[in-house]
């Protein structure tokens, strides 16, 4: 007896005009994601934060949670519910609202020093005939009159249609003495550089001739829909072959979408791209290379390697020139990857005097004190919340988020980014948020949210801070924000101490990430994020580890310093120091607000 297909139902998406098929037995969330349309989930769909949240004005779901039908019209965990006939999906605005800042760090035009890895020689030889039948690659290489140690196959096979379409011109392309590709004459030596957050993915496109970043584009990382955190990610991977590949495979399509999108931009195409460099921390490193990860997620968080290493294109499966090597940063240890290599490349002029920390807030923060010749770095485990993640009203910094909170005569007031209402609340706004509810009295210095005040109400039961007609603070996010926070101080802390200076000691506080661009420090100190030190010994440099990857990409002489600073640094794993739990649990409140040089 043949086994009879699991039922389907088609869900509508009007706000995207998209439908698509959901199977029984997935969740609208796992349905969603499998075809590509995005819900908002800091979880990864595990039912814990209560971000993707939706609406089914026509249809009928079930609750996994024991409810039975669910009812309609009302929002809804994407998660928790599964298709039990056709249905309509409203999204939550904050899933719909457009990037409004990509944050790649992009200077238009900017040009870097031209030392690249990969350069081109331009050749004409003559047509073959039957009184001269000498292979192709033969009489093209012989015209080269350099030496060549190795011909790539995938460069071989360009090569003979090449030669007949071009006038038996064409151009070769060399790594060192390996000719790695050919193409027409004239045409150009193109690089990618590629910033692979856990969040975002930040792409350049460079001129590897003279050295000129042509385009930049940054787009959220599609590996989102599995889990805003590593965790979620590293733990979806190891339960099975089929988990990694699909995680691996959502970051080749985005980076893919990205090549074809940067040379779209400027009329070339991906066969151009002739040399790659791509930095990232150790897990969204392993998830790429396919290394395993299993043993990353868990005591004492081993990675495979550590090293740099390089890989073809064509087995990465990179859509560019298939002999192109692609460079993945090496990794410094733990989760303090080749992301934060590069941003200590891009900022080493600013750190080489003195005693400075070099900070990249982020999903996973990773920090670095220089002091006396050395580089100590380590990895605190922040978590999403202080980018909008695991926030109940929290979203991308999109049209429609709260950027800014402020107090204006004791009442809340909001600013958000394209002057929109609000729809959520994004990562600046969220610690905004923070300090000026402290600042207000309506968060006391242990994180508890309290009642009376006109800007604090109910909602479904819970006590909250109302923001905006929709959006709303509760007492779990500003634990969530508690938790990032003490990790961040924490390792701050513990840091400056293995390197034996104090807090005043530090004569710069460099603080990088697209999220370092927009938050207003003078929130941060005031929550207990940063220490309490003058203004002006701060400095926010945007997206450093976008700059490094470019600069190890047009120079061979910054790759191989990239190399370097990886070997210097010294990793410090935290939980490893017996101060580590208290430290941990004295930050978890807000500072007194007098005690702050700047929380006014």
């Amino acid at each position: 007896m043949s086994k009879l297909p699991p039922r389907t139902h088609r869900l509508d998406f009007p706000d995207l005009g998209r439908d698509l098929v959901a199977h029984d037995g997935e969740t609208i969330f796992q349905a969603a994601r499998r075809s590509g349309v995005r819900i908002v989930g800091a979880c990864g769909g595990r039912g814990t934060c209560g971000s993707c949240m939706v609406r089914i004005p026509e249809g009928h779901v079930e609750d996994l949670e024991g409810k039975g039908q669910s009812w309609r019209k009302r929002w809804q965990r994407a998660c928790r519910i599964q298709a039990k006939s056709d249905c309509t999906v409203e999204i939550a605005p904050r899933s719909l609202a457009p990037v409004a800042r990509a944050e790649i760090g992009h200077d238009g035009g900017q040009c870097l020093t031209a030392a690249p890895r990969v350069s081109a020689v331009e050749v004409a030889v003559a047509a073959a005939t039957l009184a001269d039948p000498k292979a192709d690659l033969e009489r093209v290489t012989e015209a080269l009159a350099r030496p060549i140690g190795a011909v790539e196959l995938s460069a071989a096979r360009q090569l003979p249609a090449l030669l007949r379409q071009h006038g038996w011109a064409v151009r070769a392309r060399f790594l060192d003495d390996t000719v790695i590709g050919f193409a027409p004459p004239g045409s150009p030596n193109l690089g990618l550089a590629v910033d692979l957050g856990t969040t975002n993915l930040a792409a350049f496109l460079v001129d590897l001739d003279d050295g000129k970043r042509l385009a930049g584009i940054g787009v959220e990382n599609p590996q989102v829909g599995w889990g805003a955190d590593l965790i979620s990610r590293i733990n979806y991977a190891s339960r099975s072959a089929e988990g990694a590949a699909e995680l691996r495979t959502a970051v080749l399509n985005g980076l893919n979408g990205l090549a074809h999108d940067l040379c779209h931009a400027v009329g070339a195409d991906q066969a151009n791209i002739v040399d790659a460099v791509i930095c990232g921390n150790t897990a969204m490193h392993h998830l790429l290379a396919g290394l395993p990860v299993h043993q990353l997620g868990r005591a004492p968080f081993v990675a495979a390697l550590q090293s740099a290493i390089d890989i073809t294109a064509a087995e990465l499966g990179l859509d560019i020139c298939p002999g192109a090597r692609v460079h993945l940063a090496a990794n410094i240890g733990g989760f303090v990857g080749g992301d934060h290599v590069t941003a200590l490349l891009a900022t080493e002029d600013r750190w080489q005097s003195g005693t400075s920390l070099v900070m990249d807030i982020g999903t996973n923060t990773e920090i670095s004190v220089i002091h006396d010749g050395r580089i100590l770095s380590a990895s605190c485990p922040s978590g999403p919340a202080l980018e909008g993640g695991h926030i109940s009203c929290g979203m991308r910094a999109a049209d429609g988020a709260i950027e800014r909170v402020s107090l204006v005569q004791g009442r809340i007031a909001v600013k958000t980014i394209g002057g929109l209402p609000p729809v959520g609340l994004c990562g600046s706004g969220v610690l905004d948020a923070v300090a000026s509810l402290h600042r207000a009295g309506i968060v006391d210095d242990r994180g508890r949210l309290s009642a009376g005040h006109p800007d604090v109400a109910q909602v479904d039961g819970k006590r909250v801070a109302v923001l905006g007609p929709e959006v709303h603070f509760s007492q779990e996010d500003i634990r969530a924000v508690q938790l990032a926070k003490a990790a961040i101080r924490t390792g701050t802390e513990l840091l400056l101490r293995q390197a034996g200076v104090q807090e005043a000691d530090i004569d710069r506080f460099i603080i990088a990430g697209a999220f370092g661009s927009y938050i207003d420090v003078a929130s941060g100190i005031a929550i207990g994020l940063f220490p309490d030190l003058p203004r002006e010994r701060f400095e926010q440099v945007g997206n450093a580890a976008g700059l490094g990857v470019c600069r190890m990409l047009a120079s061979r002489h910054d790759l191989q310093r990239g190399r370097e600073l990886a070997a210097e640094a010294r990793y410090v794993e935290l939980s490893t120091i017996p101060q580590f739990q208290k430290a941990f649990l004295n930050n978890i409140g807000f500072p007194t607000q007098s005690h702050s040089r700047i929380a006014s």
